[in-house]
């Protein structure tokens, strides 16, 4: 669904940061946006609300490579992660080029995975995305929490399609790039195949 400008020579790619509320979805954004050169960021806007730190996105551009003469830019979105805020969460996947799903590995935060992740896939077959076309990152974050799920169980109760995923503390930055360049680097090679076809 990437927007391409032909007057600026530029590919917009989305990508939303989705799963459970306070998960790490938020922190992961801010990480790359305060290591991000400032030419290369653009404002990011934050709405917060008194029940939800985040309630519609953190925007952030990033200008990542070329594609046939074509800049591409990134665009980060966080969902909001609690369960009523399925209206918001719907429109933020509008258009969507990659998923970047945090799941908080503490072992009191599995129901609050599973609802989350099971809303993603049905909020995305209601899009019409094909969900083993569209890319996707898994995040274990929080490891270096006590009381944490070992990755063996994440991997075999969120992960049965095999995406890539990646161990996480993105309130000290650990993983938070190696997930961001995947993700990446998925979408761009989803463009490079929608062009050639």
């Amino acid at each position: 669904m990437s927007f391409v400008n032909y007057h600026a020579k530029e590919i917009n790619c989305k990508i939303v940061y989705y799963g459970p509320g306070l998960g790490g979805k938020t922190t992961n954004i801010q990480h790359v946006y305060q290591k991000t050169a400032s030419k290369n960021k653009g404002q990011m806007v934050t709405l917060n609300t008194e029940n939800e730190r985040t309630l519609f996105f953190d925007f952030l551009p990033l200008d990542l490579g070329v594609i046939r003469g074509f800049k591409t830019r990134f665009h980060l979105y966080t969902v909001p992660g609690q369960v009523f805020y399925e209206a918001s969460r719907k429109l933020i996947l509008r258009g969507v080029d990659g998923i970047v799903f945090i799941a908080d590995s503490q072992v009191d935060k599995m129901e609050a995975n599973k609802e989350s992740l099971d809303g993603l896939k049905k909020n995305l077959v209601e899009q019409g995305h094909d969900l083993t076309k569209i890319p996707i990152v898994m995040q274990w974050n929080k490891r270096d929490l006590p009381n944490i799920i070992d990755i063996q169980d994440l991997e075999r109760e969120y992960n049965q399609s095999d995406f890539p995923s990646f161990e996480a503390c993105a309130l000290k930055g650990e993983g938070v790039f190696e997930t961001l360049k995947t993700i990446s680097k998925l979408v761009l090679l989803n463009i490079k195949g929608g062009l050639d076809s």
